[in-house]
């Protein structure tokens, strides 16, 4: 493979072909630390060009091509296994335009999700997405996994914010759908064939983003409840009061909250009560409009009929970060604790205290003293539904349950209409565990478009399909 390598090195420069094992190995394992693989090359690109001759010469000389964006993906999509090029889309970070009057932005696909909010917000506008790993985690990933984050409720997930793509496909052509048109009817809407795909059917280098009016108000508050279904309840009486001014309602369970307090520094807890479930609320309005005063009086409400047991009102921007920090590390306190096995799921919002009864009952039984760190985006159904080692066990052994519990949650989700992958995509992780669950007949049909794009199997062996 040497030519192949100095053919490479003419293309990106000598400096951005990466292979000694020390300049490979922050690439090569993923940010959980549960897959390490091995490159031929890190290779990075630094404009769409570059990367389609990438692309073709690899496919030219029939090695496979793994696209990483910024490593923070959760389920191994943008690990190696073992002798593919690794490209790299970082260098990928220019912001192409901003389009105010069309409420739009065309970035690169190496763009971290934090620069994009930083430029709309320079030009006066909002991207919506975030979530804990924005200012490392880069648009191209976003799209590739159909990212959710923290505002679904209220904007949509990746896909329902991007209008327009530029995709570099497997024999190294470049399709240009770089349109920013909220209607567009003339025939299959490409994109979304790729948003999602994990790199599996082509490299994304660009995308025309939607954007949106600032929100001139929010109001923040965090609430301790005693069940899930009163929580449900709140989310119901905050919707029906408040409507669509809803940005954020996040469900924290009680062990999730303590491993926060004991791991990460200067956190600490919003009430005096220890309820079993917290949630975290954010509201924001595009209009000057008393938010405060609307959520405090629902709040109350809530309280006197039994949905609420306490309720913290933010009163600065720096309480409202403080209740958000708390939220946003729950993965990172996690990980500190030990390697979990985790699912991200997602359930209609109604059946969601149902799953969380019958699912925490059955592992207790199957798995006594293992401990459930529960919490996520109840607003749109996303939870994040994890299982860390009980005391004093081994924790590679428990890990080695993962098959076993696997199937408790997810045979559960399944039953009440859930999906098992509900924003962090399948990748390595449940690539064979959607085939339980997914018909044959789609299974085929995802099959096809592989094939018809990727007919020689070289874009991201391994993930998804």
């Amino acid at each position: 493979m040497t030519a192949l390598i100095d053919s490479l090195r003419s293309v990106v420069g000598a400096a951005h072909v990466l292979t000694e094992p020390a300049d490979v190995a922050p690439f090569v394992t993923d940010w959980r630390g549960r897959y390490s693989g091995a490159a031929l090359a890190i290779v990075r690109p630094g404009n769409t060009p570059q990367v389609a001759e990438v692309v073709r010469l690899c496919t030219q000389a029939g090695v496979a091509i793994v696209p990483q964006g910024g490593n923070t993906g959760l389920c191994g999509g943008g690990t190696p296994r073992g002798g593919e090029v690794l490209v790299s889309l970082t260098r990928l970070n220019r912001v192409r335009g901003i389009d105010v009057a069309n409420n739009t932005i065309c970035v690169d696909a190496g763009c971290t999700l934090a620069a994009v909010q930083e430029a709309a917000a320079t030009a006066g506008r909002l991207f919506p997405l975030s979530l804990a790993a924005e200012g490392t985690a880069t648009i191209g990933g976003n799209l590739a996994t159909n990212a959710g984050g923290v505002q679904v409720l209220r904007y949509g997930n990746a896909r329902e914010l991007c209008l327009g793509l530029e995709v570099v496909l497997p024999d190294g052509r470049v399709w240009n759908g770089l349109r920013g048109l909220r209607k567009d009817n003339t025939g299959y809407d490409m994109k979304h064939l790729f948003i999602g795909a994990e790199g599996t059917l082509g490299l994304i280098t660009a995308a025309v983003l939607k954007l949106f009016s600032r929100p001139r108000q929010t109001a923040t508050a965090w609430a301790s409840v005693a069940t899930t279904q009163a929580a449900v309840a709140l989310l119901t009486r905050l919707r029906e009061r408040i409507g669509g001014r809803v940005t954020a309602f996040e469900l924290v369970s009680r062990l999730s909250l303590d491993l926060v307090l004991r791991h990460i520094p200067h956190s600490r807890d919003p009430l005096p009560d220890r309820s079993p479930w917290q949630v975290l609320i954010e509201l924001s309005d595009t209009m000057e409009s008393e938010l405060d005063v609307a959520l405090q009086d629902v709040l109350l409400e809530a309280v006197q009929a039994g949905d609420a047991n306490d309720a913290a009102l933010a009163q600065s921007e720096a309480q409202a970060q403080a209740f958000w920090r708390l939220r946003e590390n729950i993965s990172e306190a996690q990980k500190i604790e030990g390697i979990s096995i985790k699912h991200d799921i997602s359930l209609p919002v109604s059946r969601i205290p149902e799953f969380i009864d019958r699912c925490d009952a059955a592992l207790a039984a199957a798995f006594p003293g293992v401990r459930i760190v529960c919490f996520g985006h109840l607003g749109d159904g996303n939870l994040h539904y994890n299982q860390s080692k009980p005391a004093g066990q081994d924790n590679d052994a428990f890990i080695a349950q993962s098959d076993a519990v696997n199937r408790v949650v997810h045979d559960l989700v399944a039953e009440l209409g859930g999906s098992i992958s509900a924003e962090h995509g399948l990748g390595q992780l449940k690539r064979d565990e959607i085939l339980r669950y997914k018909s044959e007949v789609e299974m085929d049909m995802m099959r096809a478009v592989k094939k018809a794009l990727d007919p020689a199997g070289l874009m991201n062996p391994g993930k998804v399909l």
